[in-house]
């Protein structure tokens, strides 16, 4: 008889919730309620006009049609090219596969890297995706609890500790969601070194690169040939709903990215392909790289609120837009915490809960890329709501 139940692994993956908080959100909007969001992981700017003028331009000619599956090869140059003129770095385009989001670029690493049964190590608390894109393909995802001792990543000594013959690699980010916590480069090489060592792969996940508030790490593809660096062009390029990424990855395994990205998905957004070519001119940079000067100051004005009012902060984000807050001083259920104050204050932020499971449930995540007065409303009503319960 046909079991027409689910499968397993759809079952092992939990739901995003911070996605249905922002479902939840917009409801509340639609009836009136004026919502403050701090939960939504992405740029308050625009996409920039270069960009989007380069999108109109392909509309008008009218030429939106499937493209190769590893993306255009005048985009992955130009992304090769990137890497040179910003990184220093020398890598050649065949390294690199154009996707569909960063989303896409983690899914098709894990596909073409896992067995079932296969372990990857990932740090707790760590973006949701990683771990479930690892159950999705049947693998094992190996959360190893991290803290501000270590800076919110994963070590050297970490990756020793939970090394077991099932391991395939290795995956960390940085700057991380949702801790802003940066991984320094010499505890990565050796990292790196030890991967190699078992035979194993290191995925990096830079998507918050060009974001940092200190200088700028090395980036992973520097490190060699058997490490997979996934980046996007939603968050240094303000350009989430673009949904566009890349993956460079070992050059042995682009062949079987493409069949898989070929099945999957077929090809990626070719208007969006055709709008990004504009992202690299040293106009576009420039106009980008001067956001990090509000991202800095939003970052500093509400980590000073939130440690005013009551929430612990051990270590200062130093990338990416997030303040990862310990909430134990009002809640031991960050998750119940989160819709409440949702609900009665209009005030959206995350809950540990969609970032592992170690310690999640007094922890909250708040998401600072929104303008100074947006914040001071946010704080304002949950200072109100927290002194009056």
């Amino acid at each position: 008889m046909i079991n027409h139940h689910v499968s397993n692994k759809a079952l092992n993956i939990e739901p995003f919730h911070v996605v249905s908080l922002i479902t939840r959100a917009m409801e509340l909007e639609k009836q009136g309620k004026k919502i403050v969001n701090l939960v939504v992981g992405e740029p308050e700017f625009k996409t920039p006009k270069p960009i989007i003028d380069s999108a109109i331009k392909s509309l008008e000619q009218n030429k939106i049609r499937y493209s190769p599956s590893l993306g255009k090869v005048e985009l992955r140059e130009s992304i090769a090219k990137w890497y040179q003129d910003r990184e220093k770095i020398n890598l050649c385009y065949n390294k690199i596969a154009v996707t569909s989001g960063s989303s896409a670029a983690l899914l098709l690493t894990m596909a073409v890297l896992l067995n079932p049964g296969n372990e990857v190590i990932i740090s707790d608390p760590s973006y949701p995706c990683n771990r479930h894109f690892v159950i999705a393909m049947e693998g094992i995802a190996n959360c190893v609890p991290v803290d501000s001792k270590t800076n919110y990543q994963l070590t050297l000594e970490k990756v020793k500790d939970n090394w077991t013959e099932k391991t395939k690699a290795v995956l960390v980010s940085s700057p991380s969601n949702p801790t802003g916590g940066i991984l320094d480069y010499e505890e990565l090489k050796k990292i790196y070194s030890f991967v190699c060592s078992q035979g194993g792969y290191l995925i990096v996940d830079e998507i918050y690169r060009g974001i940092s508030y200190d200088k700028e790490p090395v980036s992973a593809a520097a490190l060699g040939e058997n490490v997979f660096v996934i980046n996007s062009f939603s968050k240094f390029f303000c350009m989430t709903g673009w949904r566009l990424g890349w993956l460079v990855a070992p050059e042995k395994f682009i062949e079987k990215i493409e069949h898989l990205a070929q099945n999957l998905y077929i090809s990626n957004s070719d208007i969006a392909q055709d709008a990004v070519l504009s992202a690299f001119s040293p106009d576009v940079v420039s106009q980008l790289d001067s956001n990090l000067i509000h991202y800095k100051e939003q970052k500093d004005y509400l980590m000073n609120e939130l440690l005013r009012i009551g929430f612990k902060i051990p270590v200062e984000p130093k990338g990416a837009f997030y303040i990862y807050a310990d909430a134990s001083n009002f809640t031991d259920d960050s998750y119940k915490f989160c819709w409440k104050i949702l609900e009665d204050i209009g005030v959206a932020i995350a809950p540990g809960l969609d970032f592992g499971n170690y310690r999640s449930n007094i922890h909250v995540r708040f998401s600072f890329p929104k303008t100074i007065n947006i914040m001071s409303e946010g704080i304002k009503r949950i200072d109100n709501y927290l002194t009056k319960t």
